[in-house]
């Protein structure tokens, strides 16, 4: 098999760059390791910045997400009983966000790339990836029962914090950044109407909750817990009451309760490789890095690494020039350290320390009151939750 751009895994980053090559004219084929049916019902993000949004209409993937997606206009913090909005529209010149879950992204996509192409192969494992640093590239891998090579011009990375492709960089060349941290998030499903019409981030006194939905009927919901902690020792009951205490505040507010469809434990961790590239082996998304979910970037900064490989690889057939390639793994990595920074910052404002640190408890409050108190604070948390301009 042979193609320009051969890309490894069927998440949103891989599909959707195959659908921006394929529309550009530039040829790929991707190969996803798991089932269709497995791809298209694993949980993960729902909050797109407007260059996501934007990103999806030029793939041509947007109708189902411009007719279902729900538009916010900002945020809501929670801290010492009280609620304080963050408008984003008034503080950042008109941007907002949408509530469209990454499941139903990755339906679009593959309803889109098996009907129009391009190539897409599930239960595809890659197992190796050859030559990266020549002109030919080949990548080894499993489809029905068999060993196959797919001979590439270039590879993608595409296949998550586990994958085979970050593996691949020379130990000489590769360097990582990692900070792990001490608790994880019970997140839940929940089959009841939200009970909010935005966001709730909020800090009780037994840690961090926040309050999402994937749909007008459907909740999601997070808890701050110890690492290691197992869901079978949440009751439903226990759940929700944790989650009714820390979004507790002195107004007349109820947190409405309902079916519970999905429990998971979701541990937190920022990480950074550097470079993304490696002759012409190029990382996106999660092959490079991982944020804590607190921010709502990790989806987010997957797309703007895609959409910056899919104007370099329209530019090289274009114009045949390189110059965008050469530029990406910069390019991209500044704009991931900044999504770090604001990750890290909402991560440690937010959550409580399990060794109850009251010197950093009080810290913590500071920083939430001068988010409230001061337009400059709010507007530079708008700023960089709704999304910082992709430079090309």
């Amino acid at each position: 098999m042979r193609t320009t751009v051969g890309i490894i895994g069927g998440g949103p980053a891989g599909l959707l760059l195959a659908r921006l090559l394929h529309r550009t004219g530039v040829d790929c084929v991707v190969l996803e390791a798991r089932t269709r049916e497995y791809v298209e019902q694993r949980q993960r993000a729902g909050m797109l910045e407007q260059g996501t949004v934007d990103a999806l209409h030029e793939a041509g993937a947007a109708e189902r997400l411009h007719a279902e997606g729900l538009i916010h206009q900002g945020i809501e913090l929670r801290f010492d009983r009280e609620r304080h909005h963050i408008d984003f529209p008034t503080l950042t010149g008109g941007r907002t966000v949408t509530i469209y879950a990454q499941t139903e992204i990755v339906k679009d996509l593959v309803a889109l790339q098996l009907a129009e192409g391009p190539r897409l192969l599930f239960e595809a494992e890659a197992l190796a990836i050859e030559k990266p640093d020549s002109e030919s590239p080949v990548v080894r891998f499993r489809h029905e029962g068999r060993e196959q090579t797919l001979a590439c011009d270039w590879v993608v990375g595409c296949d998550g914090f586990h994958g085979i492709a970050r593996d691949t960089f020379p130990d000489t060349l590769g360097r990582t950044y990692e900070r792990d941290y001490p608790y994880s998030w019970l997140g839940i499903l929940a089959d009841v109407a939200p009970s909010c019409e935005e966001l709730i981030y909020a800090r009780g006194q037994g840690g961090f909750a926040l309050h999402s939905m994937r749909s007008p009927h459907v909740s999601r919901l997070y808890l701050q817990v110890p690492n290691g902690t197992d869901t079978e020792d949440w009751s439903d009951d226990r759940i929700w009451d944790e989650l009714a205490d820390r979004f507790a505040i002195d107004a007349d507010w109820t947190l409405r309760r309902g079916p519970i469809t999905a429990k998971s434990v979701t541990p937190m961790r920022s990480f950074v490789h550097e470079p993304m590239r490696y002759g012409r082996l190029l990382l996106a998304g999660d092959a490079a890095h991982i944020v804590p979910p607190t921010g709502a970037k990790g989806l987010n900064l997957a797309v703007s690494d895609v959409r910056v490989l899919a104007r370099a690889f329209a530019e090289l057939r274009r114009t045949k020039s390189e110059q965008l390639l050469d530029s990406y793994s910069d390019m991209c990595l500044a704009r991931v350290w900044q999504a770090t920074r604001f990750s890290y910052d909402m991560t440690k404002m937010l959550h409580a320390q399990p060794d109850r640190d009251v010197f950093e408890n009080r810290l913590q409050l500071a920083r939430l009151r001068r988010i409230a108190a001061s337009r400059h604070a709010a507007a530079e948390l708008a700023a960089n939750y709704t999304g910082l301009p992709l430079l090309m």
